[in-house]
């Protein structure tokens, strides 16, 4: 879904300069080992131009693939570099591993060189990150991960069904809490409105049993445009923080990837910005890779959480051709009228995996996740078998009506579960919604309201107007009836 108009805060970072044939000293104040550690140095410099190196090495366990991220203070521009793929965008640099280096075991290390000009100055660049984690510095003790200590339901996928560990079939039935794909990323924090135990509670209270949660690319990785206080760890740690808080009330947390990198202008895009700061037609090869094995491999001790790939993906509206778009949504790589390099549902989908993590897994079709008319067709392959379907239908869709959801849903349903990750309507009022909810509770299928979040419902569909529960008139509808079907 598309948010009401917000004004977009972005706040450069800035990093301090050292001497740049330096080292770049690796310091921990309470001794601890750093996540990773990075050594620069310029080994050779002349008038316009320098040859540098990173040595980089890994103190977590085994990464099967890494990207290098820093930011150049003083304008220097990267020209060649040999055993990493070498990139920059504006001042910041990326190296991503070459297929022959791209495993990197726990402190095992490498060394890319690159060569590049300078004008003025040479400042060495200070802060790194690699896979979006901060090198050279000691985060403190880390935190353990989030588990199920509440009531939350480890789910699998039982043919076309969700079920718990006993078996039993289970239904996502809940709300969206919308403002970790977009709060960080404008500068303003990192959740709209409170996330406490008394908000999470007043979501159960509607009898909700799943929360969906956006999320933002950027801001989860800690990229240099992202305020460090919304972004990297804290970011992180804030999110994990709310995923307990849900679990905690038995309710199932879907972590959903909202907003991502990579520069759009053309058909329906929704900014001009290379960064995350609104809905892309398809998430980047660059960062939603990292992001998904990232985010899995914090949550691998839980089996709780669902991962939805990709929020509202639309590679149709960039190409003519549906085969075309269809293709891209599966495989990614160089899709038609997409300037950028995608990672395609595959991609993601092999990410996660990667990281070792069974959890069930979303997958959303074309149209802003509309259209599923050839989802069967296209799906990727998950080799833990914990893949469904995401659809989202608001009362503005192409698809809305009974008659197409019986024509292109109910043979997807038929297969594999089906979870309406957003229903909704721009009425301030809940007749469409009512039917939406009417068709998949016949047929035993889930659903999750657009959004819990107090906005004017007629600019967008908000289901409350205060973080205590109390509904709008259109968040009234999906409350009642959450209600009756959970008495």
């Amino acid at each position: 879904m598309r948010h009401p108009p917000r004004s977009v805060l972005l706040a450069a970072a800035c990093a301090a300069a050292l001497v740049a044939s330096a080292v770049v000293p690796v310091v921990s104040a309470q001794g601890a080992t750093p996540a990773c550690t990075v050594e620069y140095s310029v080994t050779h410099q002349w008038d316009g131009g320098f040859q540098g190196s990173v040595r980089i090495t890994n103190n977590q366990p085994t990464l099967s693939s890494w990207r290098l991220a820093f930011d150049f203070a003083d304008g220097q521009k990267v020209t060649q570099g040999w055993n990493a793929q070498w990139s920059q965008s504006g001042a910041t640099v990326t190296a991503g591993n070459e297929g022959y280096n791209g495993s990197l075991g726990s402190g095992a290390s490498v060394t890319a060189g690159f060569l590049a000009s300078w004008s003025g100055s040479n400042t060495a660049p200070t802060v790194f990150r690699l896979n979006g984690t901060p090198c050279n510095v000691d985060s403190g003790p880390t935190p353990p991960p989030p588990t199920s200590g509440g009531t939350a339901p480890a789910l699998h996928v039982a043919g076309n069904k969700l079920v718990d560990a006993d078996g039993k079939e289970h239904r996502l039935l809940g709300v969206n809490r919308s403002g970790g794909e977009f709060m960080c990323v404008q500068g303003r924090g990192i959740w709209d409105g409170p996330v406490d135990d008394a908000a999470v509670e007043a979501i159960a209270d509607w009898n909700a049993d799943a929360v969906r949660i956006p999320l933002n690319e950027e801001c989860w990785l800690g990229l240099s445009n992202i305020r460090p206080e919304y972004g990297g760890a804290t970011y992180r740690a804030a999110v994990k923080d709310l995923v307990a808080r849900v679990e905690a009330h038995g309710l199932t947390p879907v972590l959903d990837l909202h907003w991502s990198y990579g520069q759009y202008t053309g058909n329906s895009a929704g900014c001009s910005d290379v960064h995350a700061t609104c809905q892309k037609p398809m998430p980047d090869k660059q960062y939603g890779p990292s992001f998904w094995a990232s985010v899995a491999g914090t949550f691998k001790d839980d089996p709780a959480p669902v991962f939805d790939l990709f929020n509202e993906p639309y590679p149709d509206r960039a190409t003519g051709s549906v085969t075309d778009a269809w293709k891209c949504w599966r495989d990614g790589g160089t899709c038609p009228g997409i300037p950028y390099e995608v990672a395609g549902m595959q991609d993601l989908v092999d990410s996660i995996r990667g990281a070792g993590v069974k959890n069930v897994i979303m997958a959303g079709g074309l149209a802003y996740s509309n259209d599923l008319s050839q989802w069967t067709a296209y799906r990727p392959s998950d080799p833990a078998g914990n893949l469904t379907a995401a659809y989202h239908v608001y009362n503005f869709n192409t698809c809305s009506t009974e008659s197409c959801w019986n024509s292109t849903l109910a043979p997807v349903a038929a297969q594999v579960p089906l979870i309406a990750g957003e229903i909704g309507e721009n009425t301030c009022s809940h007749a469409f919604v009512d039917q939406v909810m009417k068709w998949f509770d016949d047929r035993n299928l889930s659903y999750l309201g657009w959004t819990w979040n107090t906005w004017d419902c007629s600019s967008g569909p908000s289901l409350i107007s205060a973080y205590d529960g109390t509904p709008t008139a259109y968040g009234t509808g999906l409350r009642d009836h959450l209600r009756a079907l959970n008495p």
